[in-house]
């Protein structure tokens, strides 16, 4: 199978983004709406003056950005990790043709090489709390694979052994053919 061009990885990646934030806007919308109260206030006196001191930010919304943000993480693994463990595809991937498989062989990644090629690159969204640290780290994995010029993996792919690779053209086929039982049986069903 082809390598999959860095265009369609990054497309495939920002249609996810897109689901996933969907999915975030139904989740934790009342998080949010809870956040934006206990900040409200102080956005606007900053406003007002924003010469003068700013108030502290309540421990309340402090607790609920984290919980935003591991909300966030999870709705991100619900999505990312079972498709990729079945199918080595989600929802941006497969409508660009481009799937993940295993470095060895192209057969289903299991759950387990999932969540590690997800973890690396995932598991970073509850730092996005502090100054940011949690978006940079996933930036640099996610830009990573611009310096890896013979198998285009990025730092995520490297740690689960995987590679994104362009799905063949043609009809989309079915992952596992099905066999009759004659087919099974090497007397053709004859005893």
């Amino acid at each position: 199978m082809a390598l999959a061009g860095l265009g369609r990885r990054l497309a495939a990646r920002l249609i996810d983004i897109v689901v996933v934030f969907a999915l975030n806007v139904l989740v934790n919308g009342w998080l949010a709406y809870q956040w934006w109260q206990e900040v409200e206030p102080i956005f606007r006196a900053t406003m007002q003056d924003p010469l003068a001191s700013p108030e502290a930010v309540s421990a309340r919304s402090s607790y609920i950005m984290l919980t935003m943000l591991v909300v966030t993480t999870a709705l991100w693994f619900a999505y990312e990790v079972p498709a990729l463990a079945n199918s080595g595809q989600t929802l941006g991937k497969w409508l660009l043709r481009i799937k993940v498989v295993k470095l060895e062989d192209s057969t289903a990644l299991g759950f387990g090489r999932a969540f590690r090629r997800w973890g690396r690159l995932g598991m970073w969204t509850p730092l996005w709390s502090c100054y940011g640290i949690g978006f940079l780290a996933q930036l640099i994995d996610a830009g990573s694979v611009l310096f890896d010029q013979r198998l285009h993996q990025a730092l995520h792919d490297k740690s689960a052994a995987t590679v994104v690779v362009a799905v063949p053209p043609g009809p989309r086929r079915p992952a596992v053919e099905v066999k009759t039982e004659n087919e099974h049986d090497p007397t053709g069903g004859r005893r």
